[in-house]
């Protein structure tokens, strides 16, 4: 059948979560219940990539609808890396969330992934008011 792009559902939940932990992310393995309500908030797109039922990858986008999205989230299993699945779960969420541009950070071993794509770099800060 071939990889498919879908809205995220609490079925997707524990793929989601799994893939984030992979990752080394911590936000959502430590809360997957507020992991879960953060993927289906208000103004927030989530997409998953999926192969036969499995979770291969997922993207969420914030957005206004109309001019400014936010790739929050990206992340595809390490095993289908390289196959054209992050360029178009960044593609339909950004369809999805509409909007005219993308910004987003990257971590350091990802900007290569994120240059491929047209693009303009602008420098960024992640703020952390409580700390």
């Amino acid at each position: 059948m071939g990889v498919t792009y879908e809205p995220y559902d609490v079925s997707h939940l524990d793929a989601v979560v799994a893939l984030c932990a992979a990752e080394g992310w911590p936000s959502f393995p430590a809360d997957p219940a507020r992991a879960g309500r953060a993927l289906v908030a208000p103004g927030v797109t989530s997409v998953v990539a999926c192969d036969d039922g499995e979770v291969l990858g997922f993207a969420t986008m914030l957005s206004d609808g109309e001019i400014q999205a936010y790739l929050s989230l990206l992340v595809v299993t390490s095993s289908r890396r390289g196959e054209g699945i992050g360029g178009n779960l960044v593609r339909e969420g950004f369809r999805r969330a509409g909007g005219q541009r993308v910004d987003l950070l990257a971590e350091d071993d990802a900007q290569g992934f994120y240059t491929s794509m047209p693009h303009r770099r602008r420098p960024g800060f992640r703020l952390y008011p409580e700390q």
